[in-house]
């Protein structure tokens, strides 16, 4: 088995002065990385958001790490996802959706990664689904000795796999933190790429020789079996602790075209589906009739009712499913 080397390490441009949404995009359409299109870290006050907007032929992966954010689309789907939660959204032929923060008590922004997988040209056309990926639902590793805490959301790390068939195009996605002196070693599968995003922490070494640092983002090259890690802090606190994600997907043998939301397989799909769109049809035949309830911001009332969003049913939810694996 062979380590898998660093093909380079980049740091995202700093949010936009001014906008109300601050976002940290290491993966979009002039710097792809197959099969991911768009890797935003986003941070969203109570009055932004992404009010009622489309989407075909990718999947869309939403991890909440602090506050709230709900979602709605045409089909019907809805909820509030709470930190440590995920959404998986397929677009395939067509859908429309918002997601829009869900305000806290004390005035702090919502804050998560978006990540936009391409599809498979064979799959573009299939119909929208949603899917959501509770916190306590996630397999969680915890290694040597307590300094390696892993959240397994899709794959399989130090043993552990995850829950299965989130999304269409096959995906690894881990959610580590490191504690100082923690070491750790992760596998990958052949024929995937893979990155790593650093959420917190300036002291985190991959592969013995790179050292990446908060908001910085390393890509792999696409070959080699594993790779390494470790915290070389020697003091224990929280502001020593290094966390990120791993995320890696399997190469896809094709070459998207991109133009905003819309993904196709040549130039000729994009202009059919901006017409699709225009004309609701092809997928966007609901876009006409339905009218996006949280677009213009959510209230506590939309959280308790519509959006089964109440923290008390979330709680009772959690107890059910892990009394269930006793």
């Amino acid at each position: 088995m062979s380590v898998r080397s660093i093909a380079k390490v980049v740091t995202p441009n700093p949010p936009r002065p001014g906008s109300p949404v601050k976002i940290r995009n290491s993966i979009g359409s002039s710097n792809q990385f197959n099969p991911f299109l768009l890797f935003d870290h986003f941070t969203i006050p109570s009055t932004g958001g992404f009010p009622a907007h489309p989407h075909r032929g990718q999947e869309t992966i939403t991890l909440v790490l602090k506050g709230g954010v709900a979602h709605e689309d045409f089909t019907g789907s809805k909820g509030v996802l709470y930190p440590g939660d995920l959404q998986f959204m397929t677009a395939g032929k067509g859908v429309v959706h918002s997601e829009m923060p869900v305000p806290n008590e004390d005035g702090s922004p919502s804050v998560g990664l978006q990540l936009w997988v391409d599809l498979p040209n064979d799959m573009k056309d299939v119909k929208p689904r949603y899917r959501d990926l509770r916190e306590w639902e996630i397999p969680q590793v915890v290694a040597d000795d307590g300094k390696v805490i892993v959240k397994v959301i899709s794959g399989k790390s130090h043993g552990v796999e995850s829950q299965k068939e989130l999304a269409y195009t096959p995906i690894n996605y881990y959610h580590y933190k490191v504690k100082a002196g923690g070491k750790f070693k992760q596998e990958l599968l052949p024929g995937f790429n893979y990155f790593l995003y650093v959420l917190n922490g300036k002291n985190l070494k991959l592969n013995g020789n790179t050292t990446v640092d908060k908001y910085q983002t390393a890509f792999f090259n696409e070959t080699g079996d594993y790779i390494t890690g470790e915290n070389t802090a020697t003091e224990e606190t929280e502001a020593n602790e290094s966390e990120f994600v791993l995320i890696g997907g399997k190469i896809l043998s094709q070459k998207p075209v991109q133009y905003g939301p819309f993904v196709a397989s040549s130039k000729t799909g994009i202009t059919k589906a901006l017409l699709d769109y225009e004309l609701a049809r092809n997928g966007f035949e609901h876009r006409v009739k339905w009218n996006s309830l949280i677009s213009r911001g959510v209230n506590k009332s939309m959280v308790t009712g519509p959006l089964n969003g109440c923290l008390k049913k979330r709680a009772a939810d959690k107890k059910s499913y892990l009394d269930s694996k006793i």
